[in-house]
């Protein structure tokens, strides 16, 4: 049979760390507009008792997302040990394409997967470049969409990117601003042939866009004279919160059964880290769907804390610090499965079983 494995993997994480006390020169408004008198000390310390964010990074104004989705996809090709060339797809998923850090102009074009490989210096014009655009399970959905093509016997290699530039797209008078981060990370995906099943598994996507696309999108300032972007990332925290809640858990579960597991055949759950307490409570009520009421511990890897919500970005982050060690606490061994999992404007859901290959 055909397996979908990974081969390689690498991130980029900007050097220019953002801590929360760095938001305490910020004017913050609410939801209609009006300013918020509570003293921003304050407004930041409740943040961070809900989403745990502590610091994120930030991109350098001379960096761009497809320039960090490149360095990531170098690492994840020296990683692989595979030659550039052999690439049939590269895949980037992404929100914005390259934005502008002073005038916040959004360019994605061309897309952000040519530019990709345009610094990569690929000449093979038989390889193909495609942007994903999926908000934050874009990663995820990219992994399945190569997988497709694998099984299809189009391809044989591609290169699977989550990158973003987030910090440019906030309005700095939203509290919600101090959820977003930059970051990339990727992967090389081969397909491999084998008597035994490995690689990806089992996975499912879907997809409520009727009231559910009003829960992230964007929109103006919450500052009526606003001087900057009129795009900015506007989202309804509670709606997605209770939407997340109540689809996410649902669908990983029906993936692992899909793929004739339990939930004690998992060793590792890799959440799209959108903030701390939404996190914890999906897996809670994932083990909860399984009649268990502990979540046993090291399950769950955390980074939203150090590194914030870098969308399309942090599960395969996540995945090249565990798969290097790097992400204290964790490891992969050969035959672990390992869930993907993420939620994000659309709103999107998808979610995959992963084996190790041993």
């Amino acid at each position: 049979m055909i397996n979908t494995v990974i081969t390689g993997s690498g991130h980029f994480l900007p050097e220019r760390v953002i801590k929360n006390t760095d938001f305490l020169n910020h004017e913050f408004y609410d939801e209609q507009g009006v300013f918020i008198e509570k003293p921003v000390s304050e407004i930041i310390q409740k943040f961070q008792e809900i989403t745990e964010i502590e610091e994120r990074r930030y991109a350098e104004q001379t960096l761009f997302t497809s320039d960090i989705a490149m360095l990531a996809g170098e690492r994840a090709i020296a990683d692989a040990g595979i030659d550039k060339e052999e690439l049939d797809y590269i895949v980037v998923a992404n929100n914005y394409g390259d934005i502008d850090s002073v005038y916040r102009q959004v360019d994605n074009m061309p897309s952000i997967a040519t530019r990709v490989k345009h610094k990569l210096g690929i000449k093979n014009n038989r390889c193909r470049p495609y942007d994903m655009l999926f908000g934050c399970p874009g990663w995820i959905e990219g992994l399945i969409l190569v997988h497709h093509l694998f099984q299809s016997g189009t391809a044989k290699k591609a290169l699977v990117i989550g990158a973003d530039t987030l910090s440019r797209a906030v309005d700095p008078h939203d509290r919600t601003a101090m959820i977003f981060a930059d970051g990339a990370g990727a992967v090389v995906l081969e397909a491999k042939e084998s008597e035994k099943k490995e690689g990806i598994i089992s996975y499912d996507t879907i997809s409520d866009s009727l009231d559910e696309m009003t829960y992230l999108l964007n929109d103006k300032s919450l500052k009526e004279n606003y001087e900057g972007s009129k795009i900015n990332i506007k989202m309804r925290g509670r709606k997605v919160y209770e939407y997340a809640l109540r689809k996410v858990p649902a669908l990983m579960k029906r993936v692992i059964d899909n793929s004739g597991l339990t939930i004690s055949d998992i060793q590792k759950v890799l959440l799209h880290q959108a903030n701390a307490k939404m996190d914890h409570a999906m897996i809670q009520r994932l083990f909860k769907l399984y009649n268990i009421s502990e979540v046993p511990a090291q399950i769950a890897p955390m980074t939203v804390q150090k590194f914030g919500n870098s969308s399309v970005a942090t599960v395969p982050t996540m995945y090249d610090l565990i798969s290097k060690r790097q992400l204290e606490g964790h490891a992969f061994h050969p035959g672990d499965n390992i869930v993907f999992g993420s939620v994000g404007a659309g709103m999107n859901i998808n979610a995959i079983v992963y084996k190790i290959p041993e």
